[in-house]
Order: C-alpha cells, then structure tokens, then sequence
C-alpha cells in the first residue's frame, strides 16, 4: 500500500466537506462531521498547522468510507 499524503486536519476537513460531509458541532479543536448520505460520524482534529499522524488519518478515512487511493485523487 503506498504511503498516506501527509496533511494537517484543516486539509482533511476541506476535503471531506467538499464530498458533502458537513460540520455538526465543534468542540475545541475537533470538529464533527456527518453526511447524510452515509451512516456514522467522524471526528477530525483540527491543531493549527500540525500534520495528522498517519494511522489517525487512516482511522478518520476508514470511518468516512474513503480509500486511501480515493483520498489522495481529491487532494
């Protein structure tokens, strides 16, 4: 499996809501995200400028349905 792009939770987030996940509440520095196409929840940590660890990164894309291979086509 080739490596996880290497991005901050603002880019996560941007992504995910351009595939219609939308923000429900936020709470500090996680916000969540539901999209009513799909079922569930996903929490994505937005710390200013840090790079998401890769194995929560691939938990966050797990939760919301998407490949890794999907991910880095809409980056």
């Amino acid at each position: 499996m080739p490596r996880l792009p290497r991005i901050t939770g603002d880019e996560l987030l941007r992504t995910l809501e351009r595939e219609g996940w939308r923000e429900v509440r936020r709470r500090g520095s996680h916000v969540v995200l539901r999209n009513d196409s799909r079922a569930g929840r996903v929490v994505v940590p937005v710390h200013s400028g840090r790079t998401l660890k890769p194995k929560t990164l691939l938990s966050i894309i797990d939760s919301a349905g998407i490949s890794p291979d999907e991910l880095r086509r809409l980056l």
